[in-house]
């Protein structure tokens, strides 16, 4: 099975009948959300022996084929609407004592509200993870297979420490580094939480890790109240996902949670003091140090950058006048600030768990970053183009912005609530022209003008997909040669596209057919 999905005939029986319990589980469990993480945690807690019930308002033939397949392992579905006219997602199973909640589903949905009315507790995939660790390991220890790898009498091996990332931008990279760092040392590792493998799959899985590298979104934190991670890194706090938590000040303090309780270290960043004061706040592990990273040069306890190599002054003797070499500048793809603060963070984490500098460098170096994140896509008359379909915000759109220069910048999509002033003034010098499209377009282009109004703007009046194709002739009609045409929406995509991966695979195509027209 390996990290796989859970199943019943791996779990049944072999953790005595009070495993619930002794997980701090009840019987009664209600799941919110047939998405990847609610199957997962739907199937584990049936596997332990709970009475589950899953809801979702969705009803389609995605939907009913899910629900089915549950079905089989015991799981009662509820989808759409009741008989009694009520929706399946916002209505309490009678007899619950606990609901999961898929990540996604707001503090103020109804079914919470009526959770919260009953006193039952809501939490999230994450949480049950947590709780499960020490389930995995005993399971790994009852299993034939390891059975046949473990000496007589060998106690099991302790559950995988938990190196955890969240901010606003670059977590999923940086995760990725991470991940890459540590298998660079020789460590059993794995990329998990809101990428890869459900993180509950993972720690019920076959394989025994000997540490995660964890990524983790807001919502994730807000519904993980017992998360105590080895140690944790906020890379930055900019506005997002407001119409979730409802002010700035609730999201902060939800991504503040990751420190909570962290036994090493606690990353920050030394350009945002927002993360220096989440750790202040934070109740931590006496002995657990704050770290900071920075792009300049380090001071004592912190890693940064001197003469273009990466160095530690955290994790050394006599931190006050010594330093390690652990990397260079250009060992980070793509060097471009804001990955070399990414490649910071990780490395910080990475050198918390007591990783050599040596793996730091060969980590990086054989990282390879996702598509759409500053992804090269081609050069066309001497015009490079770039996908960065990732920055879904104004923070990583500025981050975006700031690696390239002169730049006819792509933007557009969903302003999920953002405003556009501040990125604008701080990218303005190194616009050569702006096309807009996407619902929201508008809010870019008042920012523009208010703020840039010598920079040429083109507002393509359409939101179909059709539109990206435009918006990139139209960019290559007014770039020169050495400009980059850079795509770097500020926001969502779901006004044009399935997600962000579709928008940046159209960029792509067009960039494409653009380059062959020009051969």
């Amino acid at each position: 099975m390996g990290s796989g999905q859970v199943s019943t005939t791996d779990l049944a029986g072999l953790l005595g009948p009070d495993a619930l319990g002794r997980f701090g589980l009840p019987g009664r469990i209600t799941v919110a959300g047939l998405g990847i993480s609610g199957i997962s945690a739907a199937r584990a807690l049936a596997a332990l022996g709970a009475t589950v019930t899953v809801v979702d308002n969705g009803d389609g033939d995605a939907h009913r084929a899910k629900a089915a397949e549950l079905a089989e392992l015991g799981i009662e579905v509820r989808l759409g609407h009741l008989p009694d006219g009520a929706r399946a997602g916002e209505t309490l199973p009678e007899g619950t004592e606990l609901v999961v909640t898929s990540p996604g589903w707001q503090p103020q949905s109804p079914l919470f509200l009526a959770a919260a009315k009953a006193g039952v507790d809501v939490v999230g995939d994450v949480e049950i993870a947590w709780r499960l660790r020490t389930a995995g390991v005993e399971l790994r220890a009852a299993r034939p297979a390891a059975d046949a790898q473990t000496d007589a009498g060998q106690a099991p091996a302790a559950p995988a420490e938990w190196l955890a990332i969240t901010g606003t931008n670059g977590k999923t990279t940086t995760t990725q580094m991470l991940a890459s760092i540590l298998k660079a040392a020789g460590l059993k590792t794995a990329a998990v939480g809101n990428i890869g493998t459900p993180i509950i799959d993972v720690v019920l899985g076959e394989e025994q890790y000997d540490v995660l590298a964890v990524e983790l979104s807001s919502y994730q934190l807000h519904w993980a109240p017992s998360l105590r991670a080895h140690s944790a890194a906020v890379l930055n706090l900019a506005p997002d996902h407001l119409d979730w938590h409802g002010s700035m000040e609730s999201y902060a303090a939800d991504k503040g949670r990751i420190y909570e309780g962290n036994t090493v270290a606690c990353v920050y960043n030394v350009a945002d003091p927002a993360t220096e004061a989440l750790v202040v706040e934070a109740d931590v592990e006496e002995g657990c140090r704050a770290i900071g990273f920075t792009l300049g040069a380090p001071g004592p306890s912190m890693l940064g950058v001197v003469d273009g190599i990466l160095v530690d002054r955290a994790f050394v003797e006599n931190r006050q006048k010594n330093a390690q070499e652990l990397a260079e500048v250009k060992d980070v793809n793509p060097p471009a600030p804001h990955n070399i603060a990414n490649a910071l963070a990780a490395a910080a984490l990475a050198r918390a768990f007591g990783v050599p500098p040596r793996a730091v460098r060969d980590g990086l170096r054989d990282f390879r970053p996702d598509a759409h994140r500053v992804a090269f896509v081609d050069e066309v008359a001497g015009v490079t183009y770039i996908d960065d379909s990732k920055a879904t915000n104004t923070h990583a759109a500025e981050a975006s912005l700031a690696a390239f220069e002169p730049i006819v910048w792509i933007a557009g999509g969903l302003a999920k609530g953002a405003t556009f002033d501040e990125l604008v003034q701080r990218s303005a010098e190194r616009l050569r022209a702006v096309v807009l499209i996407g619902a929201d377009r508008a809010l870019i282009a008042e920012a523009l003008a208010r703020h840039a109004p010598e920079v040429p703007v083109v507002d393509l009046d359409r939101t179909d997909t059709g539109a990206m194709l435009a918006a990139v002739r139209e960019a290559a009609r007014l770039a020169e040669p050495g400009d980059t045409v850079l795509l770097a929406p500020a926001c969502a995509s779901m006004d044009m596209f399935a997600n962000y991966n579709k928008r940046g695979d159209a960029f792509a195509d067009a960039v494409r057919e653009l380059a062959a027209g020009s051969a």
